[in-house]
């Protein structure tokens, strides 16, 4: 562990200076990602590698350079596990999407003669009760994608469905340790044990509810044209969802009832898929030389290869993920996490500083304010990490910058839905931000 190794405290020094500067700077560049068309991972890859060589150099002209890699390898170790887990969860869903499993959900709402109104409801309840099973952001572009169809010539209709939708999908997200990358490292972390996550369903639905009340009435009124849209899975669709969910099981019971790590048991549910896509290849062998196929057929349904899935990974949301975690332990290891911690849980109070982290992940992306969190190891009771991970997932609603939905359905819906589209209805959110707070406080033990 980090704490038992013996570090200096570089918080007054030039490293220290240097190294905030570094991850300022950096953020700021992730920040204007859609503006510079340069992809976020690539400033916090540098930022890790001139963070940690400045804090070595130091320690080198110390005499002390043993002791860096030990502090490398703490951090590395942590993502490590959290690679692997995510790795594994994108890979299924990549197998999913090839599969037409969220296509035929979208044609299946695209033939129903719905409201707009009751698009608007369906699409946000869609979001918030796939998010904790697949991810918030899989979720809302899926969605996303439905609501641009039927919102063909009704910009209001489709700026006020997609903010809908990232608020549903981040609150759906916070209440599954599956939902998230940060309720993830939570669990994997161990700090809330898999089923207590639920506790969170009832504040995270108000969260949604909330804004989605008064966001209804500005919608327009009558029913979009229908619209017929037919979309087939793919053999072996359904199958691939079973197997993700018997993956998902997998590593609750590894977890649970052995005390293994959850990663162990996704990369046990990777071989589930694995052999299926051997099945579907001999099947797929076996369609090529079938007599009545005409030479050249290409519409092969059993055609699939897993590592084409794997290549298919959100490879740049994975290198930032790691270049967060190599910063923040850099910052862990100077010895700022330990002053904030104590600032934030200890003078300013474990609520208190619940609340305004949520708000800080609105700005600043929630996987390094939530693994710094991890990282500080406050002094909190059950509830008070219960509150914390709630904020941190759903506090990014209150902005469109501040969660990978938001950011991705920006680009989707360009021109409809933007930054202000998304801030124009900020207090409204935020009134379902202290809602679902205020809920979580009344009925947490």
């Amino acid at each position: 562990m980090l704490a038992s190794i013996s570090t200096l405290n570089l918080t007054q020094s030039w490293v220290g200076y240097i190294s905030i500067a570094i991850c300022i700077f950096a953020y700021v560049i992730v920040i204007l990602e859609e503006k510079l068309h340069l992809r976020k991972s690539k400033p916090m890859l540098l930022a890790a590698g001139l963070i940690w060589v400045s804090i070595a150099i130091y320690y080198a002209l110390q005499g002390k350079s043993a002791l860096i890699a030990a502090g490398i390898r703490h951090n590395f170790l942590e993502y490590t596990e959290l690679f692997f887990f995510l790795l594994v969860a994108m890979t299924y869903i990549n197998a999913m999407v090839e599969r037409g499993v969220f296509d035929r959900i979208r044609a299946f709402l695209l033939t129903k003669e719905y409201s707009y109104k009751g698009l608007f409801w369906l699409t946000g309840a869609l979001a918030f009760l796939i998010s904790p099973i697949a991810d918030n952001l899989t979720t809302a572009l899926v969605m996303c994608a439905v609501i641009l169809v039927v919102g063909n010539g009704k910009p209001q209709f489709v700026s006020i469905s997609c903010i809908n939708i990232v608020v549903a999908a981040n609150a759906g997200g916070a209440f599954s340790p599956f939902g998230d990358i940060t309720t993830l490292m939570v669990w994997q972390k161990g700090v809330i044990e898999f089923w207590d996550f639920f506790a969170l369903f009832l504040p995270a639905l108000v969260n949604f509810l909330v804004p989605a009340f008064f966001m209804q009435f500005a919608l327009p009124t009558g029913t979009p044209k229908h619209q017929h849209f037919s979309e087939p899975m793919k053999f072996g669709g359904g199958i691939i969802v079973i197997l993700f969910l018997l993956t998902i099981a997998t590593a609750v019971c590894f977890q649970h009832f052995l005390g293994i790590p959850p990663v162990f048991g996704m990369m046990t549910g990777l071989s589930y898929l694995k052999f299926y896509g051997y099945y579907l290849r001999q099947k797929s062998a076996a369609w090529g030389h079938h007599t009545e196929n005409p030479p050249g057929a290409t519409d092969d349904p059993y055609d699939f290869d897993v590592f084409a899935k794997i290549a298919h990974a959100e490879w740049d949301t994975l290198f930032f993920f790691y270049g967060v975690i190599m910063v923040v332990g850099g910052l862990g290891y100077i010895g700022y996490l330990e002053l904030a911690s104590g600032y934030l849980f200890v003078e300013f109070g474990a609520i208190n500083a619940s609340i305004l982290l949520g708000v800080i992940s609105a700005v600043v992306d929630n996987i390094p304010v939530m693994f710094a969190i991890l990282s500080m190891n406050p002094d909190l009771t059950h509830s008070q990490w219960l509150l914390v991970t709630l904020t941190a997932g759903v506090g990014g609603s209150l902005l469109s910058i501040g969660s990978a939905a938001g950011v991705a359905l920006m680009g989707q819906a360009r021109g409809q839905y933007t930054f202000l589209s998304h801030l124009k209805w900020s207090p409204v959110i935020a009134l379902g931000y202290a809602a679902s707070i205020g809920v979580h406080l009344l009925i947490s033990p």
